[in-house]
């Protein structure tokens, strides 16, 4: 197990430990690499911003907790499903899942929980921009519960840009009329729920044997019985399973879940954690776009100037110095 160097939170909503295979060295290797990465990189784009979307058609039929149980039950499957076919096993030891427990919790039950309820009352496309504050919420809280993640200028500067843009997204010199405020609070405490979840792994989950499709398959797996539960208690069973949001809910798992992180760790093997990680700032490009387009949601200026702003930020806020040369 190689030491821990996880990416930087995204829309990746699960953990990805740093124990994936290096790429073998060979040039028939590396240019197979190079050749397709941009198309996975595309897919993945486009799968994860279209996820506001199908959050938003799910929820015209099902209550937000079950299409957050349909989102992850299908997630897992799809990960069990890769797991049966390389014949590897789940992570053992209670210890183990105990950690997976709470980055589920953390990663997966709430956020996708919280978007979900946020959607009832907000835009898609509103939903897709509160996301993409998660780098900006991480890097606030690395620089405090992480000691490696040191206070710049620049970092701090990037985080001011970017909660900036989210004024501006709101209309803030509006009184932000307009925008409602339950539902985006919702989303903002999703967006913020992702870096809490990934500075607890790195604390607890970091070396621990298996691969990343494993650990992240049990993760989901604890995931859908955590909101099995909750739906049991505050939902009654569905009546009816309309088509489009059915479709919506198994793609939502299926697709956005399950085969985006599939794709992610090939990416972060391929062409590096920085790169891959990339993706977050086109997935809310995607999602006003899918919003506006198919949903037919109302795009006033100051979305896509705020959103801007906060893309920028977010980029700002992840740079670091360069690396000192050993004297």
């Amino acid at each position: 197990m190689s030491a821990p160097t996880a990416p930087r939170p995204t829309l990746s909503t699960t953990a990805i430990p740093t124990n994936t295979a290096t790429p073998p060295n060979t040039a028939a290797g590396r240019r197979a690499g190079l050749l397709d990465w941009r198309v996975r990189f595309t897919i993945l784009s486009v799968v994860w911003g279209f996820s506001f979307l199908l959050i938003k058609v799910g929820t015209q039929a099902y209550p937000p907790f079950q299409v957050a149980l349909g989102r992850v039950l299908f997630g897992a499957l799809a990960l069990l499903a890769v797991l049966l076919v390389r014949r590897e096993k789940l992570p053992r030891g209670l210890r183990t899942w105990g950690h997976l427990g709470v980055a589920a919790l953390l990663l997966n039950t709430a956020p996708f929980s919280l978007f979900a309820y946020a959607e009832l009352s907000i835009p898609s496309t509103l939903a897709g921009i509160c996301n993409a504050t998660s780098p900006l919420w991480g890097m606030a809280l690395s620089m405090v519960a992480l000691s490696e993640d040191r206070p710049t200028r620049r970092r701090f500067a990037g985080l001011g840009l970017g909660f900036l843009g989210v004024l501006i997204v709101l209309g803030a010199w509006q009184g932000f009329s307009g925008v409602d405020a339950r539902g985006t609070a919702l989303a903002l405490l999703a967006a913020l729920c992702y870096p809490i979840g990934w500075i607890y792994v790195r604390r607890t989950l970091a070396g621990t044997p298996g691969s990343p499709v494993a650990l992240t398959g049990g993760q989901l797996m604890v995931s859908t019985l955590q909101l099995s539960l909750v739906s049991a208690l505050f939902t009654t069973a569905p009546s009816s399973f309309p088509l489009w949001p059915t479709v919506s809910v198994i793609a939502l798992g299926a697709l956005g879940t399950g085969m985006a992180l599939q794709m992610q760790y090939r990416l972060v093997t391929e062409v590096g954690p920085t790169t891959a990680q990339m993706v977050t700032y086109f997935i809310p490009v995607i999602a006003t776009a899918a919003g506006v387009l198919v949903l037919g949601e109302q795009l006033h200026w100051n979305t896509p100037v705020g959103a801007a702003i906060v893309l920028a930020g977010a980029a700002l806020s992840q740079t670091r110095p360069g690396a000192r040369k050993p004297a």
